[in-house]
Order: C-alpha cells, then sequence, then structure tokens
C-alpha cells in the first residue's frame, strides 16, 4: 500500500475472520464504517460552542471556509449530505432567518448564487437542495445560528445508502473538496 501506514506484507498470513459468524442478524448488507461522526453521536451533534461563531476566527483551511463575505462567509459541512455540502452562514449569532438585518440576508443569498455556480462549475453539479432549518423542531443541528445549506446533486448520486442504510458514501476528503471550491470561487487568483 503505497503512501499508507503500512508495509504491504503486514496482513499476509493473517487469518480472516468471517463476518457470518458475527453476532448480528445476517443480511446481504456491507457495512460502511464511518468512525469520524463519533464525535457527532456521542454529542448528540451539539458542541458547547457555538461553531458558526468559532469558525471565523480560524484559518480558512481548518475551519473549512471556502469564501468569507462582509456579512456572512461559506463553509463546507462536516457532515455533508453530499460532497461538496455549503453551509452559509452569517458572522453574526442570530437564530433565525426573520432576525437577520437586510445586509447579512442579501449577502447570504448573494453567497448562495455564487456557491451554486461554482459547484457548477468545479464538481458539475446537476442541481441542488437549498433550505434552513429554523429552530431544533425543524431539524436545524445548530439552531442558535442561522445557517442556509446548499447541497449539491448530481443524476448518478442516489443510491440505496440514504434511503435503506441512513449512510452516505462520499468519495472526496473534506480538505480536498474546500481547496477546489476556493480555487474556483471567483476573484481568488
Amino acid at each position: 500500500m503505497s503512501g499508507g501506514p503500512y508495509s504491504p506484507d503486514e496482513f499476509a498470513g493473517a487469518p480472516i475472520e468471517s463476518s457470518a459468524d458475527f453476532a448480528a442478524v445476517p443480511d446481504a448488507f456491507q457495512r460502511l464504517w464511518t468512525p469520524h461522526r463519533m464525535v457527532y453521536i456521542e454529542t448528540g451533534g451539539q458542541p458547547e460552542e457555538c461553531p458558526f461563531c468559532i469558525a471565523p476566527t480560524k484559518s480558512d483551511e481548518e475551519a473549512l471556509i471556502v469564501a468569507r463575505g462582509e456579512h456572512a462567509y461559506v463553509l463546507l459541512n462536516l457532515f455533508p449530505y453530499n460532497s461538496g455540502h455549503l453551509l452559509v452562514c452569517p458572522y453574526r449569532h442570530v437564530p433565525l432567518y426573520d432576525e437577520a438585518t437586510a445586509e447579512e440576508i442579501d449577502e447570504i443569498a448573494r453567497l448562495t448564487q455564487t456557491a451554486m455556480r461554482v459547484l457548477r462549475t468545479v464538481a458539475g453539479t446537476d442541481g441542488f437542495n437549498i433550505g434552513m432549518n429554523q429552530g431544533r423542531i425543524a431539524g436545524a443541528g445548530i439552531a442558535a445560528h442561522l445557517h442556509q445549506h446548499v447541497v449539491p446533486r448530481w443524476a448518478t448520486d442516489a443510491n440505496f445508502f440514504p434511503i435503506i442504510a441512513g449512510t452516505k458514501a462520499l468519495p472526496q476528503l473534506l480538505g480536498d473538496v474546500r481547496a477546489s471550491l476556493a480555487a474556483g470561487w471567483p476573484g481568488v487568483d
């Protein structure tokens, strides 16, 4: 395995245990392990501090920020539905759309349009799901800070994982996605 932490012969001759004998109801499904989601599961998805207030204080790479405006910014979702799933957030800590200023709403709308154009150009996106969940009861993961989802969709992205298994297969690392979208954002050399 080139580039990995293991030598090619490290597991040669190691016994392979069949999962058919594991304690579970046998089925025909393969398992997609996503250990990075344990932080989300163990905390109930709720960080102690507002991630949308903290993100702008970090470097773009560290916070996965794609673009910064005057009143709002764009970053990748840490728990995306699809590769390139973006969030557009005001800098100001405000929970609901009707509490945002006209300037914040205007910039959120303009950044959303730009995000769509960039995703079409960089990722060949066929369509989008765009929306906001307002309040915990409406499904907002971070209800205390307004954010709009821009979820890219492709004609070929639907499969049984999200419908049957509640799992999404993501083919790119978040840092790689951030770099390609940031490079494609207007005004970037």
